[in-house]
């Protein structure tokens, strides 16, 4: 019992602490120095996959439109994945040159969409970002001029949640999650090796596109592509995007069970990519991750089995107040109620776990993730939330 005990103490330590710890240590022996130029601003084109985003796509290409950007050197192209809403017609009726819109008839998913707008795309920069994500004006700006070294193929810059006004337990948890890994950003990237982007906000250059498989996170896979051709993939700080976050824990497990699915999918279809330290990387911020349950379910067991012994007895008090803080934040969820953030944090550990292990295990048995249903409940602009996050 005391070696199962040890073994889920040096898991989970290992995995939330030790990896960020090993990354810094590796930082002061090979960190990278790009050599970003302000004056760097080639074309870019502004890829959106877009399904039944009636709610948000007309805002979101205005706003990107008025992004601090040379306006000949922008364009935007968007893919409706066979909506059958009006985003069609919403797109349409933006009078730009600039805008292009591509219609998919026969449903196909993120991927498939993504790889007929880089088709069309003119620009030598692809910035890949969602209908929901609200960019400030000058993050483009900050992005791009990384490029002027050519050393770098792929920036990108991280999600903030936009908090609600009840506080919900989801949006709780999500801000503290992105915190953290906002910080394993900033040290994956002073080795120029950022494991994944962020789907709302990244970059690359066109001529390191590789068509993304349809099954495959392409945040996941396209910085793979980008390291494995030998550049280098960074954080950028400043480029910030806001999203609201579903307040459905039914939306969310879902979330996490794909994403833990195309990861789980991407570690076998892209192993040969995964070698030195980007194996490490997988193995560390992702593989046993997506296994955190197992840890969890071994210090339970070990601590019941010897708590007998004053140290382990309160070992088992505190799992006990962990899960239990978890399910009373669940139940408030469910009533629609919110609850504060840190005791939001067990839940949404929790809960992403759960999810990322099934995701895991339906990949497994064969399950793939090609085509999904958006989370309705993070869509929609709430202008006054908006207004106060300063957008």
């Amino acid at each position: 019992m005391i070696v199962l005990f040890w073994i889920g103490v040096a898991w989970l330590g290992y995995v939330y602490v030790g990896y960020p710890v090993i990354l810094a240590l590796l930082a002061l022996a090979r960190r990278v120095r790009p050599a970003a130029r302000n004056d760097f601003l080639p074309g870019v084109s502004v890829l959106i996959a877009a399904r039944n985003e009636e709610k948000d796509i007309g805002w979101k290409v205005t706003e990107t439109l008025q992004w601090d950007y040379p306006p000949e050197q922008l364009e935007i192209l968007v893919a409706s994945d066979a909506s059958d809403d009006h985003t069609d017609e919403i797109v349409r009726m933006i009078k730009d040159p600039r805008v292009t819109l591509i219609r998919m008839e026969k449903r196909g998913g993120k991927g498939r969409a993504l790889n007929q707008l880089v088709q069309h795309a003119r620009a030598d920069l692809l910035f890949f970002t969602d209908a929901n994500a609200h960019i400030a004006p000058n993050c483009l700006r900050q992005m791009v001029r990384h490029f002027g070294d050519p050393r770098v193929g792929c920036v990108t810059g991280s999600t903030s949640t936009v908090r609600e006004a009840d506080n919900r337990a989801i949006g709780s948890g999500a801000a503290v999650y992105l915190g953290y890994e906002s910080l394993v950003g900033r040290l994956e990237s002073q080795l120029g090796a950022v494991l994944v982007c962020d789907g709302a906000i990244f970059c690359i250059r066109r001529s390191l596109y590789k068509p993304v498989s349809p099954e495959l996170a392409n945040d996941l896979e396209l910085p793979l592509h980008v390291a494995h051709a030998g550049y280098w993939t960074l954080y950028e700080p400043q480029a910030r995007v806001l999203e609201r976050d579903t307040q459905s824990p039914g939306e969310e497990f879902a979330r996490r069970r794909r994403i833990s699915g195309q990861g789980a999918l991407a570690m076998w279809k892209l192993r040969a990519m995964l070698f030195g330290l980007r194996g490490w990387q997988f193995l560390s911020h992702k593989l046993l991750r997506y296994l955190t349950v197992v840890p969890l379910l071994l210090l339970l067991i070990a601590t019941v089995g010897l708590s007998r012994r004053p140290f382990f007895a309160a070992c088992l008090l505190a799992q006990i107040l962990f899960y239990g803080s978890a399910m009373y934040v669940y139940v408030l969820t469910l009533r629609g109620r919110g609850a504060g953030r840190l005791l939001s944090v067990p839940f949404y550990v929790l809960f992403g776990s759960l999810g990322a292990l099934v995701g895991l295990m339906d990949t497994c048995r064969g399950r793939r993730f090609d085509i999904w249903e958006i989370p309705s409940l993070s869509r929609g602009r709430d202008s006054e939330i908006l207004g106060k996050a300063g957008l």
